[in-house]
């Protein structure tokens, strides 16, 4: 008999997630206002790709920051230092070689800060007037921005808190089909206020295992008995050729339908493998599984996920994913239940959950 233990590693998801991500529209008051932010976009890509080559080589940060900074101006610089740190760790942990990085499209990020009316570099005037700091001669270029009408009262919010010097919000300018994006990194509470779902009234714990075509859902009850069990499929996705955009859009509706099923069945909790604490990608030797591991953006779909079961109110929880898979815990829980890899990934992942959550000390398994 096994005996499963309080998990120290488990932690509370909303600790993780800072910020979330809105997207809007920049058009430019001018043809110069574009042709500038356009060699700006250039020169920030040319800068992070400078600084990853940097990084690898074991250049210490001041120095990096520095030639940085030189090439662009300290705000930019230092985001651009950032974003190129962020590079690095993901190839590494993919098993690649950083000083190889390719970045193909021209783009430009800056910091937020409270001090400088929200942002260093990206500023609103007013939720339609966005100013970008163009660094090669200090100006401000002038762009119209246009968001979604959902989204137009916490945007407003945001504006009025920037200009009272008591909030920040990151900004990422990106260039895609002849159009300009400007993606908002807003603090989570001010867009939970405006987003919220409610609250759920059930004391069930439902848990996940994403994988690159399916999600599976099992929803225990605090004795840590079977209520639930649901799989989202989407194959599909995985094809040679499918375009990553498209995926991305239908793993996101898969797990929607999931967290929306679990708020209206009396799920309290949701509980997620803490993919944090992978330190490096596995692969297999089938070629084709590799492909598939590759092109799946799993960390992203966790943190989409994270907000999604906060918007429901959702007590949020991320386990350590050892054992979850290829373990004793595992195999037994497959055999016992007659369940798939796949579904008793998701059992051990919500069993961990229960005592994390208080309900119980300990289960039986």
């Amino acid at each position: 008999m096994l005996r499963y233990r309080i998990d120290s590693d488990v932690v509370d998801a909303v600790s993780l997630i800072r910020y979330v991500t809105v997207s809007g529209r920049l058009e430019p008051a001018g043809p110069e206002d574009y042709m500038k932010l356009v060699r700006l976009a250039h020169d920030f890509r040319r800068a992070v790709l400078y600084a990853t080559r940097m990084i690898a080589k074991g250049v210490n940060t001041n120095t990096v920051l520095k030639e940085l900074r030189a090439m662009l101006n300290k705000a930019y610089g230092d985001s651009a230092y950032k974003v190129a740190k962020a590079f690095v760790k993901g190839c590494v942990f993919n098993g690649g070689d950083p000083r190889h990085i390719k970045l193909r499209k021209p783009f430009i990020v800056s910091e937020g800060e409270a001090s400088r009316y929200g942002n260093r570099n990206v500023r609103f005037e007013s939720i339609k007037t966005v100013k970008v700091k163009y660094p090669h001669d200090s100006s401000w270029l002038a762009f119209r921005a246009s968001f979604g009408e959902n989204y137009l009262p916490l945007i407003k919010e945001v504006v009025e808190l920037a200009r009272r010097k008591e909030t920040s919000y990151g900004a990422r300018i990106v260039f895609r089909n002849g159009r300009i994006y400007l993606h908002l990194s807003i603090p989570v509470e001010l867009y939970l206020k405006h987003f919220s779902k409610g609250r759920p009234k059930g004391n069930l714990i439902a848990g996940f295992d994403l994988n690159s075509d399916r999600i599976n859902m099992v929803i225990i009850d605090r004795y840590g008995r079977i209520r639930e069990t649901k799989t989202e499929w989407f194959s599909e996705v995985t094809s040679h050729g499918y375009p990553r955009g498209k995926a991305r859009a239908r793993r996101l509706k898969a797990l929607s339908k999931l967290l929306k099923y679990a708020y209206y069945h009396d799920v309290g909790a949701v509980v997620f493998e803490n993919l944090s604490a992978i330190k490096k990608r596995r692969y297999t030797r089938n070629g084709t599984v590799n492909r598939k591991i590759t092109r799946f953006a799993k960390k992203q779909l966790l943190q989409n996920g994270i907000v999604m079961a906060m918007k429901y109110g959702f007590k949020v929880l991320l386990i350590n994913p050892k054992g979850t898979t290829h373990s004793i815990e595992h195999d037994k829980i497959m055999k016992k239940y007659g369940l798939d890899k796949h579904t008793a990934s998701a059992y051990l992942t919500a069993l961990r959950g229960i005592e994390r959550n208080s309900l119980i000390q300990k289960v039986t398994i």
